[in-house]
């Protein structure tokens, strides 16, 4: 009983952490006065990146290639088409769900949607993968799978907690800024957030019938991951006539942090 009480409260903590990150970044709003500066949101959006990057590779298609090695030659398979489908369904939520980029001033007239409710709208949307991430993670952590133990999801859910608090800050501080209050605006990044431990917990109680597909399902997140790296957090951290090596600079930082937590943890 002792056991299961430990292990039900690291998955509690471990699906929570994620929530966590976004929420502290969010009370930014509460220490800083100013709205962040453009090198700042580079380094922010960089550093994200770095973390979201190395876990994709680390945590879910390394092991989503190990646990197709029954495979032979053909254990790639899973991980190539699970990315592929990640990809693909982040595109399709993007062109059917109405939001603005993390980086846009585009207000167009083609959606009644206020602005800051579009970008609260991004930020959830590109939540999702990370969340699932999580929950397929614990998963096979959960079903004993060999290639996945507790530390290792602890890794993960520590990387994207990390790479969560500068999300919550970019979303928080903008509204600030915009006149919303802080209060409004801490709240509105902390919400950006809640998709994350309810795209885990759905994953983690669908396990049953998750784990035959899970090398396709943690590859399917990295898919999805990686399309929110290529299509929003490098244009961030590129942005502006000013050249800046910040941005790459807190890439690597955020990349190697992740690698030596999962291979540290996992």
């Amino acid at each position: 009983m002792k056991e299961n009480d430990f292990m039900n409260k690291n998955l509690i903590i471990t699906i929570l952490l994620p929530f966590l990150g976004t929420t502290l970044g969010s009370a930014c709003v509460f220490i800083m006065r100013n709205e962040l500066k453009v090198n700042t949101r580079k380094i922010l959006a960089g550093f994200a990146a770095g973390v979201m990057v190395a876990a994709s590779i680390w945590s879910l298609l390394i092991p989503a290639i190990e646990q197709s090695e029954k495979m032979g030659k053909l254990s790639f398979i899973p991980a190539f088409a699970g990315f592929w489908i990640g990809t693909l369904f982040l595109l399709l939520l993007d062109k059917v769900v109405p939001h603005t980029h993390i980086d846009s001033t585009d207000e167009g007239p083609s959606t009644t949607l206020k602005k800051t409710t579009k970008l609260v709208l991004a930020v959830t949307l590109h939540n999702i993968p990370e969340g699932m991430a999580v929950g397929v993670v614990c998963a096979g952590w959960l079903r004993n799978n060999g290639s996945i133990n507790m530390l290792g999801a602890l890794a993960l859910s520590i990387g994207i907690a990390i790479q969560n608090f500068p999300e919550g800050a970019i979303v928080s501080m903008p509204l600030k800024s915009e006149g919303m209050s802080k209060k409004k605006a801490f709240v509105m990044g902390t919400l950006s957030g809640v998709v994350e431990p309810v795209a885990a917990v759905i994953t983690v109680l669908a396990a049953g019938v998750l784990i035959p597909v899970l090398p396709y399902l943690l590859s399917f997140a990295a898919g999805a991951m990686l399309y929110v790296v290529v299509e929003e957090l490098i244009p961030e951290m590129t942005e502006g006539s000013d050249h800046s090596n910040m941005g790459t600079i807190f890439f690597a930082v955020g990349f190697t942090l992740m690698m030596v937590l999962d291979v540290a943890l996992g």
